[in-house]
């Protein structure tokens, strides 16, 4: 539930997230006196925000009753009919085959994948490089559709994205060539100027700005329902400034993910967060591992982490409920992802 739908100030509700109260329930556990200190007004505007919750809340809570009905009469669904719908599950190419290959065919939809590594190692070149190729048409099998980039960190570089648009087309024609006899056949129905149009982009400067932002694209993707893939480049930068209570940093965490989550399933798209690496001190030594926490660690469904290798970037899938554990090699080149130049075919299972 959004605190955006409250009739109050813009900065109010700025506030309120601030302090972390992202949701009404949040809102409803809370005394006015508690509200009116942490946001700075008077207790008789801290109970009138108070009352307006808890009214709209039982409504709420009686729209929810009537739904769960409706879910009990339409039946529980089977574990045959899960792993059908795993099994067919669309899937977005990384444009790295060994990538593909331990990924079962490339990015799903209907996930949480985290993809977090070191500085350098690729990881927002193929943020870009999934916002560009879940735009291949459905007859190339692509999804033909469109994806939302949150850009945090303002890595987000649209040259770039413009190259790798382009390496895409002429990869597609090439395709086409090979399979077509007929010169009109050949001909790709996708441009490089679209592909920077299907690309929604989103710049936040704030972890309060990233909150209210996630919380808004359920009615963004209702009024685009073309859009397959969401990227959060990174999920890290603004959870890991300006937090002494980590217990507020890890629920307002836990929500976002929670959201995250069930848009993936609402809407059939894939959701990738990149995330930044931190020290941890393991067994009388610092050794490097992924940020924000172990709780955050369960937090998606899939994780990938980047690393060197030498002079060679390898992917390890670190947790997954369907996937094997296993590492590949891959390349960031001009034209974008690719198979690593010196060892394409070696791919390790764990």
């Amino acid at each position: 539930m959004e605190v955006g739908r409250l009739p109050i100030s813009a900065s109010k509700k700025g506030k309120l997230l601030s302090a972390g109260y992202t949701t009404f329930d949040a809102i409803a556990r809370t005394s006015a006196s508690d509200i009116a200190r942490d946001i700075e007004v008077s207790e008789s505007e801290a109970l009138e925000i108070l009352k307006y919750v808890l009214q709209t809340s039982r409504l709420d809570r009686s729209n929810r009753s009537s739904s769960a009905l409706d879910v009990c009469d339409k039946g529980a669904q089977t574990a045959w009919a899960m792993l059908n719908e795993e099994k067919f599950s669309p899937r977005i190419t990384t444009s790295c085959a060994d990538l593909d290959n331990i990924l079962g065919g490339g990015i799903s939809c209907r996930e949480v994948t985290e993809i977090g590594g070191v500085p350098g190692i690729g990881k927002t070149q193929i943020g870009i490089q999934l916002a560009v190729n879940v735009q291949i048409p459905v007859e190339y099998g692509g999804l033909g559709g469109k994806a939302i980039y949150i850009d945090t960190e303002g890595s987000f570089m649209v040259e770039r994205v413009l190259e790798i648009a382009k390496a895409c087309t002429e990869d597609l024609s090439e395709y086409s060539h090979l399979i077509h006899k007929d010169a009109q056949d050949c001909v790709v129905k996708i441009h490089p100027n679209s592909i920077l149009e299907n690309i929604f982009y989103f710049r936040v400067c704030s972890y309060t700005e990233q909150i209210a932002l996630v919380n808004y694209l359920d009615k963004f993707i209702t009024e685009h329902k073309d859009v397959k893939i969401i990227i959060l480049d990174s999920v890290t930068i603004h959870f890991r400034q300006d937090f002494d209570d980590m217990a507020l940093r890890t629920r307002l965490l836990s929500e976002m993910a929670l959201k995250l989550m069930k848009l993936s399933k609402k809407f059939s798209l894939a959701v990738v967060m990149l995330n930044q690496v931190t020290t941890k001190h393991i067994e009388g030594s610092f050794q490097l591992t992924l940020a924000l926490g172990d709780s955050w660690s369960h937090m998606c469904t899939n994780r990938i982490i980047l690393f060197w290798n030498s002079n060679e970037r390898l992917a390890y899938i670190d947790k997954s409920p369907s996937l094997k554990s296993a590492s590949a090699p891959y390349s960031v080149t001009s034209r974008g992802i690719r198979n690593s130049t010196s060892s394409s075919k070696r791919v390790k299972m764990m």
